[in-house]
């Protein structure tokens, strides 16, 4: 009896996993606007993509979430090759997060601030999922989130810890811990 539960727990694993992976997020077409694009550091493109968006008129501003302490705004301008006054004017930089649940608390509080409707998030395509789960239960009803996937070149035991993050978050969001 329990080796067969063991197997159908297993079982169940495998074919999630799969569906996962068989699921990644794309890239969104550039035409579909919102309020504000958030994009959480981390993996390579994502802020590339963010930025692309923005300077494509796909939004009114920007959030880099998870920023590391002391970097400035003119910094990432010069390593992004955007000009100073395109993040003076349209990019905010987060530096409170630590992991994608703060990521999704510092996005949700930047989104009360200035009010914004509906938001565009950036990650990697194998990040996605949790990232938009984790902002999602932090917004709350009433701001869609659009999933704009980066594409990315993740080792299986990333994409494993990534899917297994995943369903304990889901679990724990399902019965209200860590709200």
């Amino acid at each position: 009896m329990i080796r067969r539960l063991i197997g159908l727990v297993a079982l169940a694993w495998v074919l999630g996993f799969a569906a996962f992976m068989l699921t990644l997020s794309p890239p969104l077409d550039v035409g579909s606007t919102t309020d504000a694009i958030v994009v959480p550091t981390g993996g390579p493109g994502r802020i590339d993509r963010g930025l692309d968006l923005l300077r494509a008129r796909q939004a009114h501003r920007l959030l880099v979430t998870g920023v590391a302490p002391g970097v400035r705004a003119a910094d990432l301008a010069r390593r992004y090759h955007v000009s100073s006054g395109l993040f003076a004017c349209c990019v905010d930089l987060g530096a409170e997060a630590v992991d994608t649940r703060s990521n999704a608390e510092e996005t949700a509080r930047w989104v009360r601030v200035h009010g914004y409707r509906s938001i565009r998030l950036v990650t990697s395509d194998w990040h996605m999922r949790r990232a938009r789960m984790e902002l999602v239960a932090a917004l709350g009803p009433g701001v869609p989130v659009v999933v704009d996937g980066v594409p990315g070149e993740a080792r299986l035991g990333l994409l494993v810890s990534e899917y297994d993050k995943l369903l304990l978050r889901r679990v724990a969001l399902w019965l209200g811990i860590g709200r």
